[in-house]
């Protein structure tokens, strides 16, 4: 096990979305496109502030061209006035009135024949046209444009109805004012004072305007709607691209969290190079970690039933013979097994309590330098303080006295050294010698334990670390080992990132020779 990294449970706060977090992943990933969209359809908007320029222009056209036709009027006779009135109507393309002082109309080019000002009926127009009037209306409305009012005639004989004409020969300055004809397009009209004769009225409809507004519009419109449909269809292919592989992964981890991680098969997507799949391997591997880490559970629980069994059942049928049973020195042998069976139970229960909370405790923990040359020194010489039984002899062989410093936690690794040097002891004959050496390697440093008992077979060199793999000595009593103890130590060593392993002896000789590597270096 690789000591775990710590992290923040949770990232809340950068991952924070606020209102969005209760939203599909599609919706959002349109809405960010066609917002995008929205800010190119404002150039509706500066299309009709387009037309309000070219509107304000033709306005302001239409004063000068009215000032400058009075002007040529009043130099004239007023008997040639219809033949210039007529004449410049068809310059100008523009319908031309004159009024008299008292309001009525003198002369009008649409009556000499000059028949250039025409408002169409809607009516009559083909549904194209009808389609662009419509689009026209909606554009305005969404803009907010203003609208005009509708273009009415005046009788001839009522000329101060036109509002020009009045302003004009009140204010003596040349007003212009545009109106709004039946199919939509602007009709401007101006007025310019005739002096004594009277005013000036000139009419026009300006449908050149609308033509232009309206082809600016439709190759708008167009490029909107291409890039609409190209961006939805990018917006989709996005979510799917996304979203789909995400909703596999979540019903893969539901699955899973419903119990069924032997069915589920979480995809891997070997093809992703990005994100979402380093997301779905990191969720397999996971997957698969926790279904090891389930079947570990379950044979742990498995063999820890088998463990406690057989104590178990010893007591119970010492227990149940300590009822019929009289003869004190049977009934003493019967409390001599029910002992040994309450400590083999008590023995074996610790290793388990220990055993399950060693990765939790290992994930947790400070590691701090640690001097593994002065504590296997110490270890051995208490081991020696308090005997050793059957004659073994125990040394420590350190070839160098500098300080061999290790990052992890000295009682754990005091365990793990502590184990494998009974273990030794234990499976050594009377009379044999265990060795400790601890020497420096490629910055790593190497711990050997060695004894002199009948080895370990090379088929069972990774069975003597499994949970309840438990070989006696010969002559050992029955339950003096929980079968837990190398199983320990190599927990507790894959958590400070090591190795052990179990190997014959360099010497040929009979024995095991368990070596434990550790990252590391000396310190003068």
């Amino acid at each position: 096990m690789v000591r775990a990294i710590a992290f923040p449970t949770t990232d809340e706060r950068e991952l924070s979305l606020r209102w969005t977090s209760r939203v599909s992943l599609t919706p959002r990933i349109l809405f960010v496109n066609i917002f995008a969209l929205a800010l190119l359809a404002g150039g509706f908007f500066y299309l009709d502030s387009y037309r309000l320029r070219l509107i304000d222009s033709r306005m302001e056209q239409a004063s000068r061209e009215a000032r400058l036709i009075a002007q040529a009027l009043m130099a004239t006779r007023q008997s040639d006035e219809e033949a210039l009135v007529t004449r410049l109507a068809r310059q100008t393309g523009t319908r031309i009135r004159t009024y008299g002082v008292d309001g009525v109309q003198r002369s009008d080019s649409r009556a000499l024949g000059v028949r250039n000002f025409l408002l169409r009926d809607p009516d009559k127009d083909r549904w194209q046209t009808e389609a662009a009037r419509l689009l026209d209306a909606g554009i305005d409305t969404v803009v907010g444009a203003a609208r005009a009012p509708l273009y009415r005639e005046r009788p001839s004989n009522r000329g101060y109805d036109w509002p020009d004409v009045r302003a004009a020969f009140t204010t003596h300055a040349a007003p212009s004012t545009l109106w709004r004809a039946p199919d939509r397009t602007p009709v401007i009209t101006a007025a310019a004072p005739l002096g004594a004769r009277g005013t000036l009225l000139t009419t026009v409809n300006a449908r050149d305007i609308t033509s232009v507004v309206r082809v600016e519009r439709f190759r708008l419109g167009v490029v909107l709607a291409i890039v609409a449909l190209v961006s939805v269809l990018l917006s989709l292919f996005l979510a799917r691209t996304i979203v789909r592989p995400l909703r596999l992964l979540a019903r893969a981890a539901v699955r899973v969290r419903l119990g069924r991680a032997r069915e589920v098969v979480v995809p891997r997507l070997p093809s992703r190079r990005d994100e979402i799949g380093m997301l779905a391997r990191a969720l397999s591997d996971m997957s698969l970690a926790l279904r090891a880490r389930i079947d570990a559970t379950e044979a742990f629980a498995a063999d820890l039933a088998h463990e406690l069994k057989n104590p178990l059942a010893s007591l119970r049928s010492a227990v149940e013979g300590l009822g019929n049973v009289r003869d004190p020195e049977l009934q003493g042998r019967l409390l001599a097994i029910v002992r040994d069976d309450v400590l083999r139970l008590d023995r074996l229960i610790s290793d388990i309590s220990e055993a399950s909370r060693l990765d939790a405790q290992l994930s947790r923990a400070k590691f701090e330098p640690v001097d593994l040359g002065a504590m296997l020194e110490a270890m051995v010489a208490g081991r020696l303080a308090r005997g050793v039984e059957r004659g073994v002899q125990l040394r420590f062989d350190r070839p160098s006295r500098a300080a061999i410093q290790v990052l992890g936690e000295g009682v754990r690794l005091e365990r793990v050294f502590e184990n494998l040097i009974e273990n030794a002891i234990s499976f050594s004959p009377d009379g044999a010698i265990v060795t400790v050496t601890a020497t420096i390697s490629y910055n790593a440093i190497v711990v050997c334990v060695e004894d002199e008992g009948p080895g370990v077979p090379p088929d069972a060199s990774e069975a003597v670390f499994r949970r309840f793999h438990s070989v006696r000595p010969e002559g050992e009593g029955f339950g003096r080992h929980s079968g837990l103890g190398l199983a320990i130590a190599r927990t507790i060593v894959e958590g400070h990132s090591g190795t052990i392993h179990v190997e014959s002896r360099a010497d040929q000789a009979n024995g095991a020779r368990f070596v434990v590597r550790l990252t590391g270096s000396p310190t003068p």
